[in-house]
């Protein structure tokens, strides 16, 4: 990573929760390529989750990354984190679709419990640094552009043990005792090679190429902030060591678009239509999302680099690599 004037010594060591996942996997190999030793954690073995095995598949053996295969609700958490420069947490159960009623049980031991014990271990081990992956659902439908102080109105349940996790670090390190300091960033769609399956650019460009139609809840017209995975990346490491305090940190592209005209930019790249199955907009789906980028911009110095256009060529390109017999 490129040292600024305000960022801080470069990390020796950092542990990445969620380094099977596509956001934590990236994360793995950034932070590899930069020369750091990174310990990953992760419930998910590669040698029983062919998801795990395909998102860490470059970086299994490296020399310098170890991967724990274990729970965050019930693991020792204090000796994994000794002598971290900074921890990633980005471990969660994601989706907003899934979690009401009884499943909501499960997204809060893994938001929310799950997160408690990762921010207690990290000042028991006198880590400085956490940076937690936290969600623009926090902010439910909004009119324009939302910025950090935008009062929260999550309308889902996963987007209310998403608030806890951030409000939990907040707390931690709002300890007159801690020595933690803690950025959550709050992250719009993001998408990219090793995208969830369950996403909607993922979806829309295996659809294109053959594989199952496309679930479409609604009528295509509501929008998102699509950020590229790089994107998010760059915002989550430099995060890691640079020299703020404890803070909220919108990470989006800043620019808002339709479902449908994602469907039409996954149709002019791959040059098939998307089939669909339209079905009833679902309970917590927001119209829009929008981030206000200026506080990342200034304090991270960070803005995003990738096109949505761009990014889905690329998320195209893994795709039918991992699947040559895709056209």
């Amino acid at each position: 990573m490129r040292r600024e004037a305000n960022q801080g010594p470069a990390p020796a060591r950092v542990v990445v929760t969620g380094a099977a996942g596509f956001i934590g996997s990236h994360l793995v190999e950034a932070l590899l390529a930069d020369g750091i030793t990174v310990v990953g954690v992760d419930r998910r073995a590669p040698r029983l989750d062919p998801a795990a095995a395909a998102n860490l598949g470059a970086v299994l053996g490296h020399p310098d990354f170890t991967l724990v295969t274990a729970d965050l609700q019930s693991c020792a958490l204090t000796p994994l984190f000794q002598q971290a420069d900074a921890v990633l947490h980005f471990a969660a159960l994601p989706g907003v679709r899934d979690s009401w009623g009884e499943p909501f049980a499960e997204y809060t031991a893994c938001n929310v419990f799950a997160t408690e014990r990762v921010l207690s271990a990290c000042e028991d081990a006198h880590v400085p640094r956490l940076v937690y992956a936290s969600s623009s659902s926090v902010y439910g439908t909004r009119n324009g552009a939302t910025h950090e102080e935008s009062a929260p109105r999550p309308a889902s349940p996963y987007a209310v043990s998403k608030l806890a996790g951030e409000q939990l670090c907040l707390a931690h390190a709002g300890k007159t005792t801690s020595t933690l300091t803690a950025v959550a960033l709050r992250l719009f769609t993001v998408y990219g090679p090793r995208q969830r399956p369950d996403m909607l650019i993922g979806r829309a460009l295996t659809a294109a190429l053959g594989g199952p139609e496309l679930s479409l809840y609604g009528d295509g017209s509501h929008e998102r902030d699509f950020t590229y995975v790089g994107d998010v990346v760059r915002a989550a490491t430099t995060a890691a060591t640079r020299r703020i305090g404890t803070t909220v940190l919108n990470v989006g592209a800043g620019v808002s678009t339709s479902v449908l005209d994602v469907l039409s930019a996954v149709e002019e790249l791959t040059g098939h239509p998307v089939p669909l199955k339209r079905l009833p907009a679902q309970p917590g789906d927001v119209d829009a999302t929008l981030a206000d980028r200026s506080r990342a911009a200034a304090l991270l110095d960070w803005k995003p680099r990738t096109a949505l256009l761009e990014g889905i060529s690329h998320q195209l390109r893994h795709l039918t690599a991992a699947d040559p017999l895709r056209p």
